[in-house]
């Protein structure tokens, strides 16, 4: 690695760094991964005791393949994203994963602040990051972080993870030809439940990893 990058890296640490700082501060349980395969190390232990395990639907969770992890440990998984699945089935998965003993997600964006903010369309990923699991775990990648204000995150959101979602879940929405967001009207809205997560819930074990690395969009 040249200087150029050794700094690069660096830079990014320091704002992993802070973030996690923020986040305890606001009462999370937050660590910081230097890699992939720490928060991969993580979740693991985490889930020990766990014997059913909830998916988002987060890219940056399905990058560290965790769920065949856990799936070969005899966890029951609970992943409504399966396109076999008839639309009560996804929606009873969704309704159980509100129950669970862990639930995994990623975060569309994170402040330096350590406020977590998402946009959903239907409302059960959110809805099991602040209540119902006995655990939580987010994972957020490096390119989630934003050094400014909730309303920084939102427009973060629209502008990166919207429109590749979009694309990659098929809806039919004007971001999903553009890539670029227009407030849209459509049927498919994405842009449906805006949620701030400033300070840990009172009940809910909610555990942030950080990572040193770019996951997800």
């Amino acid at each position: 690695m040249g200087m150029t990058e050794e700094l690069v890296e660096w830079t990014h640490e320091q704002k992993c760094r802070k973030t996690v700082s923020a986040l305890e501060k606001n009462e999370f349980i937050a660590h910081y991964c230097a890699a992939p395969q720490d928060a991969i190390d993580y979740i693991i232990t985490a889930a020990t005791d766990s014997m059913s395990v909830g998916f988002g639907g987060s890219m940056s969770i399905v990058s560290l393949g965790v769920e065949q992890m856990l799936r070969e440990q005899g966890k029951e998984i609970l992943n409504h994203g399966s396109p076999s699945f008839s639309r009560d089935e996804k929606m009873e998965i969704m309704r159980r994963q509100l129950t669970c003993d862990l639930f995994l997600s990623g975060c569309n964006a994170l402040t330096l602040n350590g406020e977590l903010v998402n946009i959903d369309a239907t409302g059960n990923r959110v809805a099991a990051m602040f209540f119902g699991p006995r655990k939580v775990i987010v994972v957020v990648g490096r390119n989630k972080l934003v050094d400014g204000t909730t309303q920084d995150a939102i427009d973060r959101i629209k502008a990166w993870a919207t429109p590749p979602n979009s694309k990659r879940l098929n809806f039919n929405t004007p971001c999903r030809s553009t890539g670029f967001c227009s407030d849209c009207k459509s049927p498919d809205r994405l842009c449906r439940v805006t949620t701030i997560i400033d300070r840990r819930p009172r009940f809910t074990d909610l555990h942030v990893l950080v990572v040193n690395a770019d996951m997800g969009f």
